[in-house]
C-alpha cells in the first residue's frame, strides 16, 4: 500500500471518530487495532501493540505529571492561593484596573504553583470574577486577563504538558520546563501591557475605585508570611533542577512535599484538602494516561506503515526555508486546536512533526517552547477551545462563546508576538537551559 493511502486511512480514521464524538483515547485505540491488522501482520501485531503501549505509560519519565497535579490541587484546596492573592492585593490600593493587574500577577505565581492550565483559570475566575463583575468592570476586563494568565501554567514550570511533550517527543524534560520561565514571564508583561492600553483607550472598562494601599508595614508583613514561603515550592520545582541537584521527577516529589510542609505550618492540610486534591488529581492522570496509551503506538503504526516517512519525504521536498516549515507547523496546530484537545494534538502531529524538527536542524528545546506556546493559543480559539467553555461556566449568567473569544483575542495576540520574538531571538527560550549546562 501506497504511504497516501496508509495515511488516509490511519489520520483519517483519527479525525473521523474523533468528529462523530468518540473519545479521544478509545478514537486512537480503534485506529491502531485497524492499523496493526492491515500493517503488522494481524495477531502477532497486536501482540507487538500491547507490549509497546504497557512499556509507554510506566516510563519514569511520566512520573512528574500526577506530582504536579496533585501539588497543584493541593495549592488550590488548602487556601495556599487565597494568602497569595490577599498579599499581592495589598500593595495595589486604588489604581485603575487593579483587579486586572491583581489577575495577571496573582495568576502568574499561581503558574508556577499549579502546572495545570484548567485549573489555573478556573481558579482565577471563581476568585476575581465576582469582585470584577461587582466593580463594576466590563467583561472584556474581566474575561481577557483570566484566560490569558490561565494559560501561562502551559509554558512555566512545573507545566504537566511540558514533561508530556519533553517525553513523548525525547527532549530533555528539565531542559524544557526550564526554557519556559523567561518567556513565560516575558508573556506575563505583554498581558500587563495590553491591560494598559486597553485601560487608557477606554477608562470605563475598569472603572476606578476607593481603595487605599496598606502602609509598608502591613505589606512587608504580608509579603513576609504569605508569599515569601512559596518560594520553597519554587525553588522545590525549579531550583533543584536549574541547579542539577535534582532530575524534574525527584523535583515533583520534592514540589509536593514542599506545599504539604506549607499547608502543615498554616494549619490548613484538613483531610478534605487531602481527599479532594487526590481525587481530582486522579482523574485528570487517569485520562491522560488513558489517551497516551492509545496515541503513543499510533506514532508506531504511522511508522510502520511508511505513513511517517512518506510525509516527511513530500514535507522536506518543498523548496522552502525552515521558517516557512515551521510557519506551517504553527498554522496546523492553530487549526486542530480549533477542533480538539492539547494532548490528542500532541499525539497526532509529534511523529510527523519532530523528525522535520531534526531535518531542518532546528533545537528541539526551542521548537518544544513554541509548540507549548501554540498549543497555549489552542485553548483559547474557536469553537472548541477548552478555556473559552471554561469561561462560559464560570462567567455571569448570560455570557456567550462570542464574547468569550473576542476578549481573548488581544490575548492571543501576545501569544503570536511572543512567537514572532522567539523565531527572532532563540536565546530568549534556550539561555537558562544553556546557563544550567
Amino acid at each position: 500500500m501506497d504511504w497516501p493511502q496508509a495515511a488516509l486511512i490511519l489520520l483519517g480514521g483519527i479525525v473521523i471518530l474523533m468528529a462523530a464524538g468518540v473519545p479521544v483515547a478509545f478514537a486512537f485505540l480503534a485506529v491502531n487495532i485497524v492499523g496493526v491488522l492491515i500493517f503488522m501482520g494481524g495477531m502477532a501485531g497486536i501482540d507487538q501493540l500491547v507490549d509497546n503501549a504497557s512499556g509507554t505509560i510506566t516510563t519514569f519519565t511520566l512520573v512528574p505529571v500526577p506530582l504536579f497535579m496533585i501539588m497543584g490541587e493541593l495549592f488550590f484546596h488548602t487556601g495556599l492561593a487565597m494568602r497569595v492573592f490577599d498579599a499581592l492585593d495589598k500593595c495595589l490600593g486604588g489604581i485603575r484596573g487593579r483587579l486586572s493587574y491583581l489577575t495577571v500577577g496573582g495568576g502568574t505565581l499561581f503558574a508556577t504553583l499549579s502546572g495545570s492550565s484548567m485549573a489555573n483559570t478556573a481558579m482565577l475566575g471563581s476568585l476575581m470574577m465576582p469582585e470584577m463583575l461587582k466593580r463594576g468592570y466590563k467583561k472584556h476586563m474581566i474575561m481577557g486577563p483570566i484566560l490569558g494568565t490561565g494559560g501561562l501554567a502551559m509554558i512555566i514550570p512545573p507545566s504537566t504538558l511540558a514533561v508530556l511533550l519533553g517525553s513523548l517527543a525525547r527532549i530533555d524534560v528539565g531542559a524544557l520546563l526550564i526554557a519556559g520561565i523567561l518567556p513565560g514571564l516575558i508573556l506575563a508583561v505583554l498581558y500587563v501591557v495590553l491591560i494598559r492600553i486597553q485601560i487608557a483607550r477606554d477608562p470605563d472598562a475598569a472603572p476606578g475605585y476607593a481603595a487605599e494601599r496598606a502602609p509598608l508595614g502591613q505589606i512587608v508583613k504580608a509579603f513576609a508570611v504569605n508569599v515569601l514561603p512559596m518560594g520553597l515550592v519554587v525553588f522545590s520545582v525549579i531550583g533543584l533542577i536549574l541547579l542539577g541537584w535534582a532530575t524534574p521527577t525527584e523535583s515533583a516529589a520534592f514540589g509536593v512535599l514542599s506545599v504539604v510542609i506549607l499547608a502543615l505550618l498554616y494549619r490548613s492540610l484538613t483531610w478534605t484538602a487531602i481527599v479532594k486534591a487526590l481525587t481530582e488529581s486522579l482523574a485528570v492522570t487517569a485520562m491522560m494516561f488513558l489517551i497516551i496509551l492509545g496515541s503513543s503506538t499510533f506514532s508506531q503504526v504511522l511508522a510502520f506503515s511508511g505513513a511517517t516517512s512518506g510525509l516527511l519525504g513530500w514535507a522536506t521536498s518543498f523548496d522552502v526555508g525552515p521558517h516557512v516549515m515551521l510557519l506551517a507547523m504553527l498554522l496546523t496546530l492553530v487549526v486542530l486546536g480549533m477542533f480538539m484537545d492539547q494532548l490528542s494534538m500532541m499525539m497526532l502531529t509529534l511523529p510527523i512533526f519532530m523528525p522535520l524538527v531534526a531535518s531542518m536542524g532546528l533545537d528541539p528545546i526551542w521548537f518544544g517552547v513554541v509548540m507549548l506556546l501554540a498549543l497555549e493559543l489552542s485553548l483559547a480559539t474557536p469553537p472548541f477551545g477548552m478555556l473559552l467553555f471554561l469561561m462560559v461556566g464560570v462567567g455571569p449568567p448570560g455570557t456567550t462563546l462570542g464574547e468569550v473569544a473576542r476578549a481573548a483575542a488581544p490575548y492571543i495576540g501576545c501569544t503570536l508576538l511572543l512567537i514572532g520574538l522567539l523565531v527572532l531571538f532563540p536565546q530568549i527560550a534556550l539561555f537558562l537551559p544553556t546557563l544550567m549546562n
